[in-house]
């Protein structure tokens, strides 16, 4: 077997191989042998079916499968011992059929995508925002009334305020305001703040039980789906539908905050955790700065991700990838679905380029253990997600189930392959802080 490499740029070569019989026909022959040993056809006892028949049946196909099989182990291992960086896999090259029952000798080209070249330089010259969120008093109340709210009791109030859901039945009026018969009728509720149109929010604000109101279909409901969804007609109907409700109040109910004192605290916290209210505000405190360092570190790899593949600029072998993407997936997919989610896809393969070019040239590494504790880290995340608890016994034992499973495995170690590249670049480079407000951080 004789294996060419062709450069064409450096962003994409061919690698040619040639093939003559001596390289497969020892392989067709033990694979014709295999045939034999499992085959049943009439007229011969099982295994001892002629050696001519099998070839006459299953000949071509086997050769073709050997001959598949010898390229595949071919090309990947002449890829391995010269050291080519290659990104995706290599394609076949289109060329003229191959007679595989009268042909010999055969050649096959592959077309390789070319892992690119680049310089990487870690230091203080990389400048990057650190931005994280205030957690001011204003924050810290905020939290403190939606707690209250979660552990409230509900009251059922007189007169409907702007926290309070409404229940009503609600009757379709014809054009002289009477109760339309076979009209649309609903027994639903509607509140002041989900309302949008401000003539019907004034209109609900301060009702009672028993009342009776009378508001336009058009301005409790601000579109077709939301008419249909909430009143039960049909889509057709609700695009059309332009008529007067009337909503007769049958009852007002009301989530009454929770008493700031020792009875909440237990709640929250658990028996005598905190016993007053400045604890209380501070626990809170806390937990919000460890849950707003988490989103500080979500913005800050997004912001180093963008400023390096910006910065560095790197060149993929783009009409490869775009080709290799529409053999590669497993669905069919159009050449204007392929350009319209490539500069996605090629912004992740930049910064995997990225990722693994730091890994290498600082030789990061991960062991088991680590990546036991990902794992583990993992497992008591998915606990608590259902409000429930792991013991050491569970995390040891569904920690290594789970790093038994190659696919599991992968995503737990480049989790840890990540966070360390992360944490490399923020001890090399400059961070600059920038605190700013809950809004602003999540704006947009």
């Amino acid at each position: 077997m004789n294996i060419t490499k062709h450069d064409i740029d450096s962003l994409n070569a061919e690698i040619k191989i040639s093939v003559t019989p001596s390289d497969y026909e020892e392989r067709v022959s033990e694979a014709i042998k295999k045939v034999q040993r499992q085959a049943n056809m009439p007229g011969f006892r099982p295994g001892k079916v002629p050696t001519g028949l099998i070839k006459k049946q299953y000949g071509t196909q086997i050769l073709v499968d050997e001959i598949n099989k010898l390229l595949n182990d071919s090309i990947y291992k002449y890829i391995a011992e010269n050291k080519i960086a290659i990104l995706g896999n290599p394609l076949p090259k289109d060329q003229k059929s191959v007679d595989f029952v009268n042909q010999k000798d055969f050649e096959f080209i592959y077309e390789l995508g070319l892992a690119p070249e680049f310089t990487l330089n870690l230091n203080s010259n990389n400048t990057f925002t650190y931005k994280t969120v205030k957690v001011d008093d204003e924050l810290i109340e905020k939290y403190v009334k939606d707690v209250r709210r979660n552990y409230g009791k509900p009251a059922y109030p007189d007169t409907a305020g702007e926290k309070d859901i409404i229940f009503i039945d609600i009757n379709e009026l014809d054009a002289s305001g009477e109760i339309k018969p076979g009209g649309i009728f609903k027994s639903t509720s509607v509140s002041y703040e989900r309302t949008k149109n401000e003539q019907a929010k004034a209109k609900l604000l301060g009702v009672k039980k028993d009342d009776k109101i009378i508001v336009n279909i058009n301005e409790l409901y601000e579109s077709a789906v939301d008419k249909s969804v909430s009143l039960g007609i049909d889509k057709e109907t609700a695009d059309s539908v332009d008529c007067n409700l009337q909503l007769k109040v049958k009852n007002i109910s009301r989530l009454e905050e929770s008493a700031l004192d020792q009875d909440l605290f237990n709640k929250v916290y658990g028996e005598g955790k905190v016993t007053s209210e400045e604890e209380f505000r501070n626990k809170i405190r806390e937990e919000l700065g460890a849950m707003f360092n988490v989103d500080a570190e979500k913005f800050l790899r997004a912001e180093v991700e963008k400023n390096l593949i910006e910065k560095i600029n790197i060149q993929l072998p783009d009409s490869f990838l775009k080709r290799w993407l529409s053999v590669a997936n497993e669905k069919p997919i159009t050449e204007e679905e392929i350009d319209k989610e490539y500069p996605s896809y090629a912004k992740a393969m930049q910064w995997k380029l990225i990722e693994n070019k730091i890994i290498k040239d600082n030789e990061i590494k991960v062991d088991d253990s680590e990546a036991k504790d990902e794992a583990k880290a993992f497992i008591r995340g998915e606990y608590a997600r259902h409000g429930q608890s792991a013991t050491e016994d569970d995390l040891e034992k569904i920690s290594v189930d789970l790093l038994s499973k190659e696919k599991e495995a992968q995503k737990i170690f480049e989790n840890v392959y990540s966070r360390k590249v992360i944490d490399l670049i923020k001890e090399k480079s400059t961070l600059q802080p920038k605190e700013v407000s809950y809004d602003d951080f999540f704006k947009n």
